[in-house]
C-alpha cells in the first residue's frame, strides 16, 4: 500500500515537471484510441487524459476502484460540463473474490425544505419554463459524487481518497488541450454562462469560449481537489465550502445585466451535512444465459433495461431479420418505458414493485403485446405488475409525462488484473449543469432536480419532495457469464441512456456484432412517444424499412449540434484467455478513449 502511494506521488511530480518543460512548445492532446486489447486491466471513457490517468493507476498497482475514482476525478477536469464533484451518479462494482456485484447510489437529493410545488410559478400557477429552471438555484440538488468516491474507496479501494485525486489535481493545474467537443459545448452554453459571474470568469476567458488547440487550466479546481486530499470528503459537506455552495444556490451570482430569472434554491448547509451515499442491492435479470446486473432505484435504469430484456427474451431477437429485430427492440422499449413512468421513483418515498417489474411472468405478459408487423399506437399504457399474469393483458391507461432529463452526463468502465470491474455513470445533468460555478472553487453545480416532474401529481412516483432523490435513467451495467465478467458498459444521454445500453447489449448478444460494432451502430430511442428519436444515420439506414411497420422518426438534434448524437458508450469485454477488450465511441462526442494496462 505505502509503495503504491509513494509511486503515484512520484508520478504526479514527474508529470508536473514535464508540463513545465512543455510550455515552450504548442500543447499536444494525447491520441484517442477507441479500442484496445490486452492484459493487466483496462479503462475506457470519453477522454484520453482521464483514461490515461486510470491506466497509470492500474500500472502502479492500483485496483479497478482506485482507477475508476482517479478517472472520474480527471473527467471532472476535462468534462466539467458533464460531471464533477458538483453532481452525482451510480457506481456498480464486481468483486472478483466474492463473485458478487455491489452498487452505490450517489444520486443528488432535494433539499429538506423543498416543497412539492417548487417548480410552479406562484404568479401564474403554471410550471416554470424548463430552460429557466435549468439555470437557477431551484434546480440544484445536494451533490453525491464525492461521497460516492469516498465510500467506494473505503469499501473496496487500495488508495485513500487524497491519493486517488492527486493525478486529477495535477491535470487541472497543468491544463488540457481544448478539443472541438469542449469548444462546441462552451459555445452552446455561452449565453447562459455569460450571465453567471464566476462561470463567465472561468469558462469564458476574455468573453469567449477557449479556442480549439489551446491549453485550458483550472487552478481553482486543482486547489479544491488538494483541499479535499488534505482534509477528506467531510470538508466538502461541512464548513466553509458547504456554506459557499448553499449561498450560491440560494442567491445565484448573476451579472447585473442578466436576463434569466435565476430562481433561488433551497439548498442549506444542513442538507450537505446530512447527505449519505447508499449501498443498494443491484437489479438482476437472466437473458440468453447471461446474468445482467444494473442499478436499482433511485435510478430507473436497471429495472427498465432489465424489463425490456425480459420482454425481448420470448421474441428470440437473434432469429429475426435486421428490420424485424429493430422493430421488436423499439416496441419492447416503449412498453418498458410505460412501466418506468408509472411505477419507478425514490424507494424511500415510493413503493416500487421491483420484483414484479423484473419477473419473467410480467415480461412475458408485456412481450405478448408486440405485434410482429405493426407498431402500437404510442403512448402505450402501463402494465399491471401484480403477480397475476395472463397472455397479452392490456394494462391500464397512464398519463405520459414529458421527459426533461438532460442528455449530458459521462460514463467510464475499469477493470484490474485481479478481475474486479467497475461500471460508473456520473453527471451534473444538463450540459453545463445549473450553469452556476462555486466562486473560487472551479466546479459547476448540478441541475439534477429538473429530473423531477414539475407539476405535483399524487399518483406520480417522481413528484418533488424534500430529501427525495429524483428518478434517473443512468444505467451502469455489468454482465456475467457464469460467475465471471463478460461485459461492462454504460452511457450518458438522459433517458436515452436506457435505450443506448439496451441497443448496445442486443447488438452484441443477439445480432452478431462485435463490441466495437455494437457501439458504433446507428441509434434510435423509443421512450413511449409517438415518434422515435433517432440519429440521422439510423433514419437514413433503417427509416424506410421500418416505415411500413408504422414507425416515424424525429432527428435527435440539429446537424452539427451535440444533441444530434445519442449516447457515448464506454465498455469492456472479457475475452477467453484473460485478455480484455476495451471499447469506446469511434466518433460520437469526438471519439472516446480506450486503453489496457499492457497491450497484447
Amino acid at each position: 500500500m505505502k509503495k503504491l502511494v509513494a509511486s503515484l506521488s512520484a508520478g504526479a511530480l514527474v508529470l508536473a515537471g514535464l508540463s513545465n518543460s512543455a510550455l515552450a512548445s504548442p500543447p499536444t492532446a494525447p491520441p484517442r484510441h477507441p479500442t484496445a486489447v490486452g492484459f493487466g486491466g483496462a479503462v475506457a471513457s470519453v477522454d484520453p487524459d482521464a483514461t490515461n490517468i486510470g491506466l497509470d493507476v492500474l500500472r502502479r498497482g492500483g485496483n479497478a476502484v482506485d482507477a475508476a475514482v482517479a478517472t472520474a476525478a480527471a473527467l471532472g477536469v476535462t468534462e466539467p460540463y458533464s460531471a464533477g464533484i458538483g453532481g452525482g451518479g451510480y457506481f456498480v462494482y464486481y468483486n472478483a473474490k466474492k463473485h458478487k456485484v455491489f452498487t452505490i447510489d450517489g444520486r443528488e437529493t432535494a433539499p429538506a425544505t423543498m416543497p412539492s410545488d417548487a417548480f410552479i410559478d406562484q404568479r401564474t400557477g403554471k410550471p416554470y419554463a424548463f430552460a429557466d429552471a435549468v439555470t437557477s438555484g431551484v434546480s440544484i440538488g445536494v451533490p453525491g459524487t464525492l461521497a460516492t468516491w469516498d465510500s467506494a474507496l473505503k469499501q473496496w479501494g487500495s488508495l485513500p481518497l487524497g491519493k486517488a485525486l492527486e493525478p486529477a489535481a495535477d491535470l487541472a493545474e497543468r491544463g488540457f488541450v481544448v478539443d472541438p467537443t469542449f469548444h462546441l459545448q462552451t459555445m452552446e452554453n455561452k449565453a447562459r454562462f455569460a450571465q453567471v459571474v464566476p462561470t463567465a470568469k472561468l469558462f469564458l476567458p476574455n468573453g469567449d469560449a477557449p479556442q480549439v488547440g489551446t491549453l485550458f487550466k483550472n487552478p481553482e479546481l486543482a486547489a479544491t481537489y488538494k483541499l479535499i486530499s488534505r482534509k477528506g470528503a467531510s470538508v466538502f459537506y461541512r464548513g466553509p465550502l458547504a456554506g459557499e455552495m448553499a449561498a450560491v444556490a440560494q442567491n445565484p451570482p448573476k451579472t447585473a445585466d442578466a436576463t434569466l430569472p435565476f430562481y433561488p434554491g433551497y439548498l442549506h448547509t444542513g442538507d450537505l451535512a446530512s447527505y449519505k451515499a447508499i449501498d443498494r442491492t443491484p437489479t438482476k435479470v437472466r437473458y440468453d444465459g447471461l446474468d445482467v446486473y444494473g442499478m436499482p432505484p433511485s435510478s430507473s435504469g436497471g429495472i427498465t433495461v432489465g424489463e425490456a430484456l425480459n420482454i425481448l427474451q420470448p421474441q428470440h431477437l437473434g432469429q429475426l431479420s435486421t428490420t424485424q429485430a429493430l422493430h421488436t427492440y423499439l416496441e419492447a422499449s416503449a412498453l418498458a418505458f410505460a412501466d418506468r413512468g408509472a411505477y419507478i421513483g425514490d424507494p424511500a418515498y415510493v413503493d416500487v414493485p421491483q420484483k414484479e417489474l423484473l419477473s419473467k411472468g410480467f415480461g412475458a405478459e408485456r412481450s405478448c403485446l408486440i405485434d410482429p408487423q405493426h407498431a402500437a399506437t404510442k403512448p402505450v399504457p402501463a402494465g399491471s405488475p401484480d403477480g397475476k399474469y395472463s397472455p397479452c393483458a392490456k394494462g391500464s391507461a397512464a398519463e405520459q409525462r414529458p421527459d426533461t432529463e438532460g442528455r449530458s452526463t459521462t460514463h467510464l468502465v475499469a477493470a484490474d488484473k485481479w478481475g474486479n470491474v467497475v461500471s460508473y455513470t456520473l453527471t451534473i445533468e444538463q450540459t453545463g449543469g445549473s450553469g452556476i460555478t462555486v466562486p473560487g472553487r472551479g466546479f459547476l453545480l448540478n441541475n439534477e432536480l429538473t429530473d423531477f416532474s414539475f407539476a405535483p401529481v399524487p399518483t406520480d412516483p417522481n413528484t418533488v419532495a424534500g430529501g427525495k432523490r429524483p428518478r434517473s435513467s443512468m444505467s451502469p451495467t455489468i454482465v456475467l457469464r457464469g460467475s465471471k465478467p463478460y461485459l461492462a458498459l454504460g452511457s450518458p444521454g438522459g433517458s436515452t441512456i436506457i435505450t443506448t445500453v439496451l441497443q448496445t447489449l442486443t447488438n452484441r448478444v443477439d445480432r452478431g456484432m462485435t463490441l466495437p460494432e455494437a457501439i458504433a451502430a446507428p441509434r434510435a430511442s423509443q421512450r413511449n412517444t409517438a415518434s422515435v428519436t433517432a440519429e440521422q444515420s439510423f433514419i437514413d439506414t433503417y427509416g424506410a424499412a421500418l416505415a411500413p411497420y408504422g414507425h416515424t422518426f424525429t432527428p435527435a438534434g440539429a446537424p452539427g449540434s451535440s444533441a444530434a448524437e445519442i449516447g457515448a458508450v464506454a465498455a469492456l469485454e472479457f475475452l477467453p484467455g484473460g485478455a480484455i477488450l476495451a471499447a469506446a465511441e469511434p466518433t460520437r462526442r469526438g471519439g472516446g478513449a480506450a486503453g489496457v494496462a499492457w497491450p497484447r
